[in-house]
């Protein structure tokens, strides 16, 4: 049997052992030392003037003084002299000087690594983590980057009516939230004090649409093919541009996306009776046609007939006979 302990290579007391004291203070010695290890440093080439007893450290390899030759090793001052102890493989330590711990293997002490795939309940960084915020991060900035293509920063919801969204806040209070909170659609919102909240932009999921409850406000220019363009309208809904215009022989129109529609021209009314005006787009239904002449002289306009796509438009003068004279005619009405 060997007169040393397998792991800590602690003495034993052997029959008959002569002063056994010597022997059993030289073990409580050793667990002294490897007990609740924690070391001053693990960077000092060579020891302190004045080492406090008990006082321990990591030796670097290349150290010098009384601890020449032993890189690697567990060094304790037992209040006389240096001690040295050989690690073995999973021995921890702590080290104060750097908030550290260490572990011994393959043939050095490295910092101790992550549990198993890095998996953890909680993990901070330079900020204290809870139930709640499990990762918290305290710094200037947080880098996502990427490996050579995208990045994606994936935010999972349990069920529709949960929260999958960012959250910006000031002094701890909410002021902008953007994402899908209480539902799929997608949704950006702000509040002035944390408690009330208002919807700025909403898109709905199932059709893309965008919604803008507390309305607009664009100080640019607007343009593309969404402000001018075709208007459309399906369900009562638009769908196409916000103004559609044009212009042709019979005049000019203007369409606007919520069902209006105006038409204008000039033309020269006849003596002989009544001038028919094609409009040059047409209406769903007749529209209010009116006009005047535009002579100069003491004439009246009048409107005859007014269908969806045409009206009929004569002149007068005081004495009541038809004049041959120019004419302004507007209609006004609906497209859809």
């Amino acid at each position: 049997m060997s007169d040393l302990s397998a792991n800590l290579s602690l003495p034993y007391l052997a029959p008959a052992q002569a002063q056994k004291h010597v022997i059993h203070n030289e073990a409580l010695l050793r667990l002294d030392a490897l007990v609740q290890l924690a070391v001053q440093s693990r960077n000092l080439s060579e020891p302190p003037a004045a080492p406090a007893p008990g006082a321990r450290y990591l030796l670097p390899a290349g150290a010098s003084g009384a601890w020449s030759g032993q890189g690697g090793a567990l060094a304790f001052w037992d209040g006389s002299a240096w001690q040295f102890l050989a690690p073995g493989p999973g021995w921890r330590a702590f080290v104060l000087d750097e908030a550290a711990a260490l572990v011994w293997q393959g043939g050095d002490w490295q910092e101790m690594p992550l549990p198993g795939r890095g998996q953890m309940l909680e993990l901070g960084v330079n900020a204290a983590p809870d139930a709640v915020n499990r990762l918290a991060v305290a710094s200037e900035a947080t880098l996502f980057s990427h490996a050579g293509a995208g990045h994606q920063l994936k935010i999972n919801k349990a069920a529709a009516e949960d929260a999958a969204s960012l959250l910006f806040q000031s002094g701890w209070s909410g002021r902008a939230e953007m994402g899908c909170a209480g539902g799929d659609d997608f949704a950006v919102k702000v509040s002035d004090d944390g408690a009330n909240w208002r919807t700025g932009l909403s898109v709905s999921a199932a059709t893309g649409v965008a919604h803008l409850p507390q309305g607009a406000r664009v100080d640019g220019a607007l343009s593309g093919s969404g402000v001018l363009g075709t208007v459309a309208q399906a369900a009562g809904e638009s769908t196409g541009a916000l103004l559609e215009q044009g212009s042709g022989a019979a005049g000019s129109y203007l369409r606007l996306a919520d069902g209006t529609q105006l038409c204008w021209h000039r033309l020269t009314s006849s003596a002989a009776g009544v001038v028919g005006w094609n409009y040059p787009a047409g209406f769903a239904a007749p529209p209010v046609v009116s006009g005047s002449c535009a002579s100069g002289a003491a004439q009246l306009l009048s409107v005859g007939a007014v269908a969806a796509g045409s009206a009929e438009i004569s002149a007068w003068d005081l004495s009541g006979a038809r004049v041959a004279t120019a004419c302004a005619v507007l209609a006004v009405g609906r497209w859809v």
